[in-house]
């Protein structure tokens, strides 16, 4: 067994950054607001065509995967399911197989995540393209062909 020192600095300073988080974060941030346990990585960028929006969402199977459109929001929601099988570890010993063992140590995060964002007007919604590869979700949002000014001219009864 391994010796941990207890640092209660630490924890109080844990305390400190979710309740900072709560309420000077957005409401993403906030499971209870959010409607998600945790928050998948973004990165949005934008080019002359497009809006495209990377998520990593790796262990995520692609058909789990939600994306709705209402009223100018894109909505992306799904779940990553906690399942360990210690019998994978132990094949050869089979009365671990028969019982679950509690994990020495979690670090990913698991369960219910929504993210929202809203489209800008030159956005094209009829158009959206969204694509998984390697654990990264890409969506892409194309922009809305810009009309061009053109100038009318002036009658006159002369």
């Amino acid at each position: 067994m391994a010796i941990q020192r207890y640092e209660p600095s630490t924890l109080l300073q844990q305390f400190n950054d979710e309740i900072n988080r709560m309420f000077y974060g957005q409401a993403d941030d906030v499971p209870a607001v959010s409607g998600g346990n945790w928050r998948p990585a973004i990165d949005i960028h934008e080019n002359e065509q497009s809006y495209v929006i990377d998520a990593e969402l790796p262990g995520i199977n692609p058909k789990d995967i939600e994306i709705t459109l209402r009223n100018g929001v894109l909505t992306l929601s799904g779940e990553r399911s906690y399942h360990y099988d210690s019998a994978q570890d132990n094949e050869s010993n089979a009365e671990s197989a028969s019982r679950r063992e509690p994990a020495r140590l979690v670090e990913r995060r698991y369960g219910r995540f929504v993210r929202r964002f809203t489209l800008p007007d030159t956005a094209d919604e009829d158009a959206i393209d969204a694509r998984a590869d390697n654990g990264v979700l890409k969506i892409t949002v194309p922009k809305k062909a810009q009309s061009q000014p053109r100038r009318i001219e002036v009658a006159s009864d002369q």
